[in-house]
């Protein structure tokens, strides 16, 4: 005897073809804008030379992750700039900064509103262990459904997946802020505003901070899955290496790939280090 199956697939198909000819005109309009603000980043990246590029980036590893750190940006761009990858390493990043700023921008608010209130924690819970736990490659089958095979459709899979640790940290970091400081500003008359913006979120900006870096890293590593529909850059080459099984051309790719990721992760996490040292010696200087 066979049991019926529950016709999960179906109802997705369903979903997905009420989107596609429901919601056609916001869809192409939020591909376009996600094509002009990813644009617009690799203009700004690509308005300096890329030594000048290289020097900055590595003043920025001297000055919050050591002397180590900055030998290594600057000897590994330099590597990227040799083996004529620079074009393509830039596209990976602006797709990688891109979707961060979006997923922080749609992140850090959800995570406000689960610290808040209690039933949308429990309502977006599920929803964020759900998109943590799907393999990655899913994400990219709605976005091809939905906005076809280009760059938007990319940076949109990606978004929501780098979307996870911003909302998570968020709400962790509001959560674990001490009640009587909580208390104490609402004696000074805070509105509940006020106590938003000027007790709650400087106290967790450390948190938030770390789910930026975080997102950051999510999306570079979702962009390189996402040359599978249509995003250029590292991800495109390390595909082109395996179609015509260049070995040679899929190792420098991939290192190209473990320079940016390395150099990103460190000087944003010495950027958060340092910003939460500083907001201690404040702190503790105001007492």
């Amino acid at each position: 005897m066979s049991i019926p199956k529950i016709p999960f697939g179906l109802l997705g198909e369903t979903i997905i073809a009420w989107i596609t000819s429901h919601l056609a005109l916001p869809i192409s309009l939020l591909a376009a804008a996600i094509t002009q603000v990813n644009d617009l980043v690799l203009a700004i990246l690509n308005l300096l030379n890329p030594l000048v590029f290289i020097a900055v980036l590595t003043l920025l590893a001297w000055r919050f992750g050591g002397r180590a750190l900055a030998g290594f940006v600057l000897l590994g761009f330099l590597a990227i700039w040799d083996q004529g990858l620079w074009l393509i390493t830039m596209k990976t990043l602006a797709m990688a900064v891109t979707s961060t700023v979006l997923s922080v921008a749609i992140g850090v608010p959800i995570g406000v509103g689960m610290a808040e209130s209690r039933a949308l924690s429990i309502g977006m819970t599920p929803i964020l262990d759900f998109l943590q736990t799907m393999p990655r490659f899913v994400y990219l089958i709605p976005a091809v459904i939905i906005l076809g095979i280009d760059v938007a459709p990319a940076i949109l899979a990606t978004t929501t997946l780098a979307v996870i640790p911003p909302a998570r940290l968020t709400a962790l970091g509001i959560s674990q802020i001490d009640y009587e400081t909580v208390e104490a500003g609402t004696s000074m008359g805070c509105t509940r505003r006020q106590l938003l913006f000027k007790v709650k979120l400087p106290l967790a900006l450390p948190e938030i901070m770390l789910g930026i870096n975080q997102s950051l890293m999510m999306a570079l590593s979702m962009v390189i899955i996402a040359a599978l529909i249509g995003a250029s850059g590292l991800g495109d080459e390390i595909l082109m290496s395996i179609a015509v099984l260049d070995a040679g051309r899929g190792i420098v790719a991939g290192l190209a790939v473990l320079v940016l990721a390395i150099s990103l992760d460190r000087i944003s996490k010495g950027w958060v280090a340092r910003t939460t040292e500083s907001r201690g010696i404040m702190s503790r200087g105001a007492r």
